[in-house]
């Protein structure tokens, strides 16, 4: 076992978690700043453009959220798993399977949007010039998915080698080309023809393929504990199905995830577009928690794999407990702020009052349970360096119920309106952080559960 590995099954936790965690915060606090910069170039186009984007973003995050968080949250676990276990031969076998499930994802991907994407989007409300561009900005996205799944997926692979430093700084140099890239093409800036949302993933489809390929030319030079070369390519149903083991339960996480923004989503539709407008600019916010939270949760994954492998179940334990604690702190400490201030950030994305209020609404509802969202999801990246994702989804199954049925109950049966929604929101929010901390303490991780 190599002395990078020997390191992460014996430095303090709590240390080596916060150490591993800072760049990957650092950087998806940038990107999370790309995120919002994006949102808004569109908010100077008007309420339409920011009702398509409403439609189009939970699309975008899916796509991040399965490549990025459950086929790489699982390529991590198993790539972290056998270095933990001594195996760097099968480490670097593993490579080539996550490559191999990147384009396989992207293809999917493609082709269920391209049959159903547009219905889906009519579904969701999308009318007219609004769903038009959805539909366009959407079509471009899965085009280019590929670039989005391997930025995902290769960093996942440097991530189960402990190796969070590299990813982060290539996130933050992305933001240097993103922001700029999407003012340009959303705008019309410098004499280009202004493209509005499309423009926009124009600039993630770019940005993606400079930054995977950056990547892979880095893991194939040599200096690393594993790396891509072609002589570990041999393709086995043993490596795939101990990828997909973790992959496709968690793959429900991001999926029922989306769900839940997508039925609210239709809810919050039938009030008119300022009502849509305003939960995209609310919405998008909570979705920025997801990378925010993941800059954490990718290094437990990690570290959870690699006691794992090693069979340190109770070291293992206190690394979700000390992360789940980081990722609840930060993520409530935006919500409050977010809440107590919502005129300090609303304004930069709308002056239309209608819009505003509803935003506020919003965040003032559901951001100070934002802490909640910070513990479920931190222990549901950790679950998956653990191999077991049994109870997350079981938290994340509930948390669709309560989020759909209460919210339609609350908004058209009590008659309380888009608040109604937002309110079933906080308490399904809520219930998932509560029942996978539970899981955790009665040895989910343990088989006891």
């Amino acid at each position: 076992m190599e002395d990078r590995t020997q390191q992460l099954l014996r430095s303090p936790p709590g240390l080596l978690l916060l150490k591993m965690a800072t760049p990957n915060a650092v950087a998806f606090v940038v990107q999370s700043a790309v995120s919002m910069a994006e949102v808004w170039f569109i908010g100077l186009l008007g309420t339409k453009a920011l009702a398509s984007i409403a439609l189009a973003f939970p699309l975008l995050m899916l796509i991040q959220t399965m490549s990025g968080g459950a086929a790489g949250g699982a390529v991590t676990s198993s790539i972290a798993r056998s270095l933990g276990a001594g195996d760097r031969a099968r480490a670097a076998q593993l490579i080539w399977h996550a490559l191999a499930i990147a384009v396989l994802g992207a293809a999917a991907f493609l082709l269920v949007f391209v049959f159903f994407g547009q219905d889906l989007l009519a579904f969701l409300g999308g009318r007219g010039d609004v769903l038009e561009q959805a539909v366009s900005y959407c079509m471009v996205l899965f085009v280019g998915g590929l670039f989005i799944w391997l930025m995902g997926v290769v960093s996942a692979i440097f991530r189960g080698m402990g190796d969070m430093k590299l990813p982060a700084m290539l996130m933050i140099a992305s933001a240097f080309i993103q922001v700029p890239l999407s003012g340009v093409l959303v705008l019309g800036l410098f004499g280009v023809p202004a493209m509005g949302i499309v423009g926009a993933a124009i600039s993630a489809v770019v940005t993606g393929l400079l930054i995977s390929t950056l990547m892979l030319i880095v893991l194939a030079r040599p200096g690393r504990v594993i790396q891509l070369n072609v002589h570990a390519i041999r393709f086995s149903r043993a490596l795939f199905r101990d990828i997909l083991k973790v992959a496709l339960p968690a793959s429900l996480s991001p999926l029922l995830t989306i769900t839940i923004i997508l039925s609210l989503t239709a809810m919050v539709a039938t009030f008119g577009e300022a009502a849509l407008a305003g939960y995209g600019i609310g919405s998008r916010i909570e979705f920025l928690l997801i990378p925010l939270v993941f800059g954490i949760g990718a290094a437990m994954t990690s570290l959870v794999g690699v006691s794992i492998g090693a069979g340190d179940i109770a070291r293992a334990e206190r690394v979700g407990w000390i992360g789940s604690a980081f990722a609840a702190g930060l993520a409530g400490t935006v919500g409050v702020v977010l809440a107590l201030f919502p005129e300090a950030w609303i304004y930069a994305f709308t002056t239309d009052k209608a819009t505003f209020e509803v935003a506020r609404d919003y965040i003032r509802i559901v951001g100070p349970f934002f802490g909640f969202q910070g513990l479920g999801l931190s222990l549901y990246f950790a679950s998956q360096g653990a191999g077991t994702v049994t109870w997350p989804i079981i938290a994340t199954i509930v948390r669709v119920i309560i989020a759909v049925a209460g919210g339609w109950a609350l908004a058209f049966w009590f008659d309380l309106g888009v608040q109604g929604v937002f309110m079933a929101a906080a308490a399904a929010m809520t219930t998932f952080g509560v029942m996978i901390a539970i899981s955790l303490k009665l040895g989910a991780w343990r088989g006891r559960v």
